[in-house]
Order: structure tokens, then sequence, then C-alpha cells
């Protein structure tokens, strides 16, 4: 969603804040601005609704020069894109100057109260109402008075504010809205994501919700809501700034497609021992799963898709009860949750808003909970009793692709384990299968000039179809929401029996139908939903396991995934329709890495 970037030390701070916010573009915005203040205790604000290269244009030479100041990129909640509501935010008298990701509910009923005691707004934002609310704190030092403002809040934030009467301070404060400190020698960074500030520390205090911190250049000090001081223990981070840059791609997406093999290593290494046929995640010891009754995976998109998959292979494998949920659905629904339960809340990068409120919802109603994400130090890593990260490095493309699949490999794991813990057989080669992976989705990969061409061809479709049985219906829905997310083409997937019931009007002669077919079970049902659609003029392109020559036959062409264990081919069988994703977004000239209206991290509901 929106990105916070904040600064102060010795250095200029303008051009810091402009790389800050570049490297937050991959969450999404529509505008963008900086304050910065200057030697002259002036606050300067330049904002410009659009990217961060309209906002360097606007800039040019103007801004006063300055070693404090705060930056913001805008997704639009309350109010149009436009300059006027883009951030940093002034009160009336100009004193103090604010940014906010998240949204404050009750902003309605406190702009009322502001505007009746004179008040003068020029924004459409809610959060316009905290810079308001800081001038009627007086002479309050700034720290205290942004506590106090934050009294007054209801719903989700993380605020930076600074102020020309402090002229070496920022002050900032978290509530269900991730925020990051980064330590420096003689200069502090604030932060929404890690990225952002990764170039000049890595040593990052992960703020907790009811934190707020003030920050000089010498000092990053945090205190609760309430003044007390506490002390944050600094995440050192490993990965560099080369791990979140393109690499010589031409987009981080292709750049993240192309890792997964690299990603199948990490999320197994040390966590498969194949000589003793065993899955070892000395993370989960202290929970009691093998008395688990029923097990919960909440997550939403891409995650939920994760689910989906892990679902089939929780109750395949170990046979145990598993709801597979939406996130934003699942608290308003009376859950049938209990003491005794497992819930999984699955979220890249572990500031879901959603999928937070669910599994808070779950530990109250008594289950124990696991955590499945991609980065440490996020609210679902403290929140949760225990932890499966994924590791699948940072992701900075919006449209998801290695988080998808080291989700499913780390729920594929969880269902090995559990398994084990029930004292369920499994299969035998299974463990060494998933040992070879690594290498298959090397070899898948070689294969996208073939995908490449094929994305040429089905570039300009008016609807694309998706079709599968089992695991590949679950494969099907994660390729149609990646095609429809970054190509904005129409897609739409369905399990392949559903065809008939209504879906079948729509096919007509000319139309794409994906067909995921690799799931031997199921194969001659899926096949013959292929036949079904062909004869009506559809094109339809499957996907299926190597040497499959029958599947030639019912198809206009196939993509073939090397020869997989069924319980694992999601993991290949994704791989083809993400590349197919990327290649006909680029065919269109889209904005692949920043698709239009959507963020990488959905951190408000």
């Amino acid at each position: 969603m929106c990105g916070i970037v904040g600064y102060v030390g010795s250095e200029e701070a303008l051009p810091i804040l402009l790389e800050g916010l570049e490297r937050l573009e991959y969450r999404g915005y529509d505008s963008a601005g900086v304050a910065v203040l200057g030697g002259e205790g002036e606050i300067l604000v330049s904002k410009r609704a659009g990217r961060i290269v309209d906002l360097r244009r606007h800039i040019g030479d103007g801004v006063v020069p300055g070693s404090i100041g705060i930056g913001h990129t805008r997704w639009a909640t309350h109010g149009r894109p436009n300059d006027e509501n883009a951030h940093p935010h002034f009160g009336c008298d100009g004193r103090y100057a604010i940014v906010h990701n998240g949204i404050i509910e009750n902003y309605a009923q406190l702009r009322e109260e502001l505007s009746a005691r004179g008040h003068i707004f020029r924004s459409e934002t809610d959060t316009e109402v905290v810079a308001h609310l800081l001038e009627e704190e007086g002479d309050r030092r700034l720290l205290e008075a942004l506590m106090r403002v934050t009294d007054h809040l209801h719903g989700s934030y993380a605020l930076a504010a600074i102020s020309r009467d402090e002229p070496g301070t920022l002050v900032v404060a978290r509530e269900q809205s991730p925020l990051v400190v980064g330590v420096g020698r003689g200069e502090q960074f604030v932060a929404s994501d890690i990225p952002a500030i990764l170039r000049h520390t890595r040593e990052i205090l992960i703020l907790e919700d009811g934190d707020c911190a003030q920050l000089t250049a010498g000092a990053a000090e945090v205190f609760r809501h309430d003044g007390t001081p506490v002390e944050r223990e600094a995440l050192h981070v490993e990965w560099d700034v080369a791990a979140a840059e393109k690499g010589g791609h031409d987009h981080f997406m292709i750049k993240e497609i192309l890792e997964q093999p690299h990603v199948f290593r990490e999320t197994t290494r040390g966590r498969i021992d194949v000589t003793a046929g065993r899955v070892r995640l000395p993370e989960l010891d202290g929970l009691d799963l093998a008395t688990v009754r029923r097990l919960h995976i909440v997550a939403c998109g891409t995650s939920y898709h994760a689910g989906l998959v892990g679902r089939a292979l929780l109750e395949g494998i170990a046979r145990v009860e598993t709801r597979s949920e939406i996130g934003s659905e699942f608290r308003y629904q009376n859950p049938l949750v209990e003491a005794g339960d497992l819930l999984i809340a699955v979220s890249q990068s572990g500031e879901t808003a959603d999928t937070i409120a669910a599994l808070r919802e779950g530990r109250r109603r008594g289950a124990k909970t696991i955590a499945v994400t991609n980065v440490r130090g996020s609210s679902l890593d403290r929140e949760a009793d225990a932890v499966l990260p994924t590791l699948a490095g940072p992701e900075i493309a919006v449209a998801s692709s290695k988080a998808y699949t080291s989700q499913i490999l780390t729920l594929t794991l969880l269902a090995l384990h559990m398994a084990q813990l029930r004292g369920r057989e499994v299969r035998a080669g299974l463990l060494e299968e998933l040992m070879e992976l690594p290498a298959k989705a090397d070899l898948l990969l070689s294969l996208r000039g073939e995908i490449e061409a094929l994305a040429g061809r089905i570039a300009q479709a008016k609807d694309i179809f998706y079709i599968g049985r089992g695991l590949d219906y679950a494969v099907a829905l994660e390729g149609q929401l990646k095609l429809k997310e970054i190509s904005y083409l129409h897609a739409e997937a369905l399990p392949a029996g559903e065809l008939k019931h209504g879906t079948l009007a729509l096919i007509e002669p000319g139309v794409p139908v994906i067909a995921l077919c690799t799931q031997q079970r199921l194969r001659e049902k899926t096949i013959g939903n292929m036949t079904e659609v062909r004869a009506r003029g559809a094109h339809v392109i499957a996907i299926g396991q190597a040497g499959d020559v029958e599947l030639e036959r019912h198809a206009d062409e196939v993509l073939s995934i090397p020869d997989v264990a069924e319980e694992i081919a999601p993991a290949l069988t994704v791989l083809p329709l993400q590349l197919l994703a990327y290649y006909a977004a680029v065919a269109r000239g889209n904005d692949v890495d920043k698709p239009r209206n959507l963020a990488k991290s959905v951190t408000v509901e």
C-alpha cells in the first residue's frame, strides 16, 4: 500500500527520501511527496499525483537543502489521487508536516470537530486531521504531542512527523500498519519496508503496535504509547541491496520468476533428511501438532491460492480436516474455531491486515497459530505461536511469483511433517522428488522462449479461461489471477467439471482455454472437458506432464512440465502460467512491476 520514508542526520535529506520512495514503488501508489525542513526553519513540501519521476520533475532545483525530512507514496483510500490529496500534509499554521499509512476510521468525526474550532482543511484525506490535531497540542514537545494525538485515532496508522519548532527531531507512531527504524552512525531512518533504507543500514528496529519513536541524528529511542521507554532488539538484515534490484532483467517480475529454482533450494534446505526419510521443522517443536483436531488456513489473494494447495495436501497426506479460508471473510462468519484447532496464517509480507485480523480472531477462540511468511519481524512473525519462514528473499514486483511457490513448498513440508507426527506412511520417493525440484524448475524455465511466443498470440484475446481439477484447479486460480493483475485481460478459472453448469455458454470460436492436466487420477475427466470446449471452437492450451501423448491429441498446443510426483506438481505447473502472464503483459506494453490500482502489501481492510 502506501509507503513512508524518513531521514534525520547530517546528509542532504532530499536525495535519500527520493531514492527510498523509488525503492517503495513496488508497493503501488498514485501520488508522491516529500517534506524537508530547511536551514531557515521552514518546511517545504513538494508533492504530485503520478510517479516519482513526476515528483522529481516538479522539484527540479527548487527544494531548500535540509538534513531532516519525510516522504510518502500514496495509494488512495480517502479522496481522489491528485496533488492536493498527496502527502505530506500541513495543518493551518505550517508548523508540522505529517505522512500516514493506514486508515483513520473516525476521521469524519474528528474533521467535523476540528472545523468547528476553526481549522481549515485543504484535502479530502483522513490523514490531514492528524496535522490539525498536533496543532491542538500547543507547545508540547513533538513526541508527547504525537502520543496524545494517537489517543484520538481509531483505525490503523503508521505516522511520521516533523516540526519546524524541533529541527533535529523526527517522530513516528505505529498501530496495525508496518513501520521500521533503520539505525545508522550519526543518522537514523524510518520506512514502511526494509528495502527503502537497506542501502544505508542493515540494522533494523521493527516497531510493534502501540510503539512510538523519537529519532535524532545520534539516537533512535522507542517508547510505548504511554511514554514508557522500551528496548527493541535490532534485526541484522542478511540480504543486500543487490537482492532487491533487477540484476540486468527488464523487470523485477521476470527476475523473481527465474529465481524460483534457487528459492526451492532455500525453502527446503536443512528441512529434508532423505537418508532418514524425514522432514525436520524444528520451528514447530513447541506445538503439539499430533493432537490437532482441525486446521484453518487463512490468507488473501495469491497466498489464499497457496492455501488451497496446502489444504489438499494436509488432508491428502496428513489426513487432517483442513479448511482454507479468505482472510477478509473469516472473522465475519462466526468461524467454527475452537481450542484444539490450529490456524495457519499465510502472507508474504506478514502485514496483510485481513490475515492478521484472522489470526487474532483464531487465537481469541483458543486456536494455536502458525505464520507462514517471508518477512521476519513482521506482525504475523511476532504474533503467531510459531513461524515457518518461506525464505524466498525480497520480492519487489507487485504480482507475486516466488512467494507463491515458496509458500506451497512450505505447506507441503508441513503436511509431510504432520503425517510423520501422526504415524502416517508417506509415499516412497516423495522426499527425493522434492530435492529434485530445483533442477526440474531450471529445465522448465529454459523453455520461456516458447511461452513468450504463445503469450504474444493470446495477448489481444477478449476472454481467457483456465480449467483444472483438484490441485490443478487450485493452480489455475493463481494462473488467471496473474494474467488479470498485470495484463489486464479478463480471465476466469473454474473447476473443469463446472463448465457445463453455465460457463460453457461463453465458449466461442477462438477463445483461449488453458487446461491444466497433471493429476493422473483426474486426467481422463479433464481431457473430456477439453474435448467439450474444443468442439465449440476454443483454442485449447494444455499443461501436462512430459510424455503425455494422448494430451497432445486433444489440445491445440501443449506445454509440458518435467515428470514429477502429483503432490508436488503445483510448484512446477504454475511456472509456465507465470511466464505466460508476464509475456502477455509485456506484449501489451503494460507496467509489469507496478500494475494499475494494485499494491504489493494490502495493509488496510
